[in-house]
């Protein structure tokens, strides 16, 4: 795969191992002739450390040899999370720690979860791009302060805290973007 076609989610080896990229920056050559360079984020999906790494748009890079699964939570212990293969009902544990920062977007009936298969080792989930979830706890709006779009914390059933509009109310449904933690609207 080319350099200038990898998108942030795009999973590549470097270093002999699998990287997900997270973000891309493109630099734009200063004088006539020169290459244009594209700079990757990328975290390594083994052990989970960052790496920075720079190519030229024309340069190949492998894509890593792993398959998408989709799975449900089962259940979450002290140590590991488990997850159910939707198809073959095959049981994958993922430590605590590496999925820590996606488990606030889950709950069990989610779906649309992809579990990234390595080498028949799970090394990780990927989550739909936005969720829907219930608010648990929230202030109650203030009457007389909807000509200002206010926000308020609320937590959400995951124990997950957003900013929401100041009009929501406490049972409602919410849609969160799972990249960034956002409020997007109401379910």
């Amino acid at each position: 795969m080319l350099a200038k076609d990898l998108k942030p989610g795009a999973i590549i080896l470097h270093n002999d191992a699998p990287h997900m990229v997270e973000s891309v920056s493109v630099q734009s050559p200063s004088a006539r002739g020169g290459n244009t360079l594209y700079k990757f984020r990328a975290r390594n999906l083994i052990t989970k450390q960052k790496a920075d790494f720079a190519c030229k748009g024309t340069d190949n890079l492998d894509e890593a040899d792993f398959q998408r699964r989709e799975v449900t939570l089962m259940y979450s212990d002290a140590d590991n999370v488990h997850f159910l293969d939707s198809e073959d009902f095959n049981q994958y544990s993922i430590p605590s720690e590496s999925v820590a920062n996606e488990m606030p977007y889950v709950t069990e009936s989610l779906t649309g979860i992809l579990a990234l298969i390595y080498n028949e080792e799970c090394i990780g989930v990927k989550l739909p791009t936005t969720v829907e979830l219930k608010i648990t706890e929230c202030d109650p709006g203030v009457k007389g302060n909807s000509a200002t779009s206010r926000n308020k914390p609320a937590k959400l059933e995951t124990g997950l805290t957003i900013q929401v509009p100041e009009y929501l109310k406490q049972d409602e449904t919410v849609k969160v973007d799972t990249r960034t933690g956002d409020f997007l609207g109401r379910a």
